[in-house]
């Protein structure tokens, strides 16, 4: 089956008027950062996206996000014949990659204040097209609820897992939905966005709501009181809206993929295994509920790293994986 990614260009979606008069997907590499690739050096990659790197929302990467990044342009520059969908407003767009090699050349990333030196790889795809196969318009709105929730990211890109992409492949192609549609699930999330219009929070703002509510909870509960243990004394070194607006950065970062297996997560309303819903992890379990020291993993994840190490726990799960 064909991979299926949904993609973004650029921060803040700078390169897609580029992409679709040309025809090419694209990602960029910072000047500082793009000899590391063409060397291969991940460590060395990531490295310096650690020390010197940021989101767009301006928080330091954690060293998965920042491993992520290394591997845009090599997805990118390698693709052949895979499907790539594109959210612009309230159309959707897609193309087929093609075999022609990269073209990568230095630009500038627009976004920042003065412009910033970038090297842009882009690769040739079909014309990009807003139609399914039969002609019939790929309009945001028309698009059943459940759908939504995996045809849009908010990072650079996403490669859809199996039953997600052949539904976007059933979509493009103009074909019958309904083996989807009929589902218990969609047809419950149909039913909840109906019955609930004028909802405020989105899934995604009532995640980030959920964990931070949790953590303050948590660190409330530990304060290095005696049981038949001392529990670890954990602080929390944010306003409730601040880690609500760092939760919600944080899965923008990790393009809503948990941190320590790149599983997709669940939100909160619209999830179909509440082990798969997002969960607030300090990388350091010593540490505080503070900037640097938090993840968000899967809740299954969270609860089977305890207190162990990211290393250790990573470790593991290539094991389990057979890696």
């Amino acid at each position: 089956m064909q991979q299926v990614f949904i993609a973004n260009f650029g921060r803040q979606n700078y390169e897609w008027q580029r992409c679709l008069k040309n025809n090419t997907i694209a990602t960029m590499n910072s000047h500082a950062t793009h000899h590391f690739w063409v060397a291969g050096d991940r460590e060395g990659f990531i490295d310096y996206e650690l020390k010197f790197g940021s989101t767009a929302a301006g928080i330091k990467p954690t060293r998965p996000v920042a491993s992520r990044w290394f591997n845009l342009m090599t997805i990118i520059s390698e693709s052949e014949n895979d499907i790539w969908i594109h959210r612009e407003k309230e159309q959707l767009w897609w193309t087929r990659s093609k075999s022609e090699p990269p073209v990568i050349s230095e630009s500038v990333d627009p976004t920042y204040d003065g412009g910033r030196p970038v090297f842009a790889c882009h690769k040739k795809c079909d014309p990009w097209s807003n139609q399914t196969r039969l002609g019939n318009r790929l309009e945001w709105g028309t698009l059943h609820p459940r759908a939504k929730e995996f045809l849009f990211t908010e990072g650079t890109l996403q490669k859809l897992g199996q039953d997600n992409a052949e539904y976007a492949l059933a979509l493009i192609a103009g074909d019958d939905l309904n083996p989807w549609h009929l589902r218990p699930h969609w047809q419950t999330t149909l039913k909840n966005a109906k019955t609930k219009p004028g909802t405020v929070f989105n899934a995604f703002q009532r995640a980030a709501t959920r964990m931070a509510m949790t953590a303050f909870d948590t660190a409330k509960q530990s304060s290095g009181q005696q049981v038949t243990r001392t529990i670890k004394n954990k602080e929390v070194h944010f306003t409730l809206q601040e880690l609500e607006n760092y939760v919600m950065a944080l899965l923008e970062s990790q393009e809503r993929l948990c941190a320590l297996t790149d599983l997709p997560l669940q939100l909160d309303g619209e999830h179909t295994d509440s082990e798969m819903l997002p969960s607030l992890d300090r990388i350091d379990s010593d540490g505080h509920y503070e900037e640097g020291n938090l993840q968000v993993v899967c809740r299954f994840v969270n609860r089977w790293k305890s207190d162990d190490k990211d290393e250790n726990f990573s470790r593991l799960i290539a094991i389990v994986r057979g890696e």
